[in-house]
């Protein structure tokens, strides 16, 4: 939490909608800047520490709330949430910071994002980072939620999360619970995220050395004032996932480190 001290917050207006946006670091146009793409179930807070970092070495950084996180618009249309814009509004956010080009940086639901704003929008990107999701192509023949109920079964929480009225069971939760299993998850499959099995699971959860209860209590407070609603339509409805772009047009491996 120390490190959160130094971040300026503000809201932006951008691509429609009103962006809750964390700010670290220089704050003029000559600062090389790095846009942070947070994941799912995340919000900017996630890169509070490598804001710090990166600010304290003259990096502008940059962290918004996704479209339907947070403190930014969660407009109730699924349709509303397509990729096309949620890297709209990454656009927009950097016309409206008066930044050309940014280093990205993306994480989980966030890694997606960025790939696909590295293939729309190259010109914006000086190059990329991506944690925990690699480049998904585009299968025209297979719809993603068929993959992954093949691959995972009808518990995965991708698969879970497409039938109506989730959110107010996640939200039905202990949050608190819910983010310290949720944010040390190191399974995948079923029971990634199974809402089923946390609510069995009776053991003693032991926060890693990098999350602390403060850091728990922030994002769980902030989810039991917005809900999931806006949450489980822009990262994990049919909808946005089946919009991603293929990649064979576009040279990125020129982007990536």
């Amino acid at each position: 939490m120390a490190a959160a001290a130094a971040v300026r917050h503000r809201t932006v207006e951008a691509n429609g909608i009103s962006m809750h946006v964390a700010e670290a670091g220089p704050g003029g146009g000559t600062a090389p800047a790095v846009l942070f793409v947070h994941g799912f179930p995340e919000l900017w807070y996630s890169w509070r520490h490598q804001m710090g970092h990166l600010a304290a070495r003259g990096y502008r950084c940059v962290a918004p709330d996704l479209r339907g996180y947070g403190g930014t618009t969660a407009p109730p249309e699924h349709t509303s949430y397509t990729i096309f814009h949620l890297v709209g509004d990454l656009v927009a956010l950097l016309d409206a910071l008066e930044l050309p080009q940014v280093f990205v940086v993306g994480h989980d639901w966030g890694a997606i994002v960025s790939w696909n704003l590295c293939l729309l929008r190259p010109d914006r990107v000086r190059a990329l980072v991506n944690l925990s999701v690699a480049f998904m192509p585009r299968r025209p023949a297979e719809k993603p939620l068929d993959y992954f109920r093949g691959a995972y079964g009808d518990d995965y929480y991708v698969c879970r999360f497409q039938e109506p009225g989730v959110e107010k069971e996640l939200a039905s939760l202990d949050l608190k619970r819910f983010f310290k299993l949720a944010l040390i998850v190191q399974t995948t499959g079923s029971s990634a995220m199974s809402i089923k099995k946390m609510r069995a699971n009776n053991r003693e959860v032991t926060l890693p050395p990098w999350l602390s209860e403060e850091d728990i209590s922030y994002v769980a407070s902030v989810y039991a004032k917005t809900g999931f609603a806006g949450v489980m339509i822009t990262s994990m409805h049919s909808h946005g996932l089946e919009n991603c772009i293929n990649i064979r047009s576009c040279g990125l491996h020129d982007m990536i480190i």
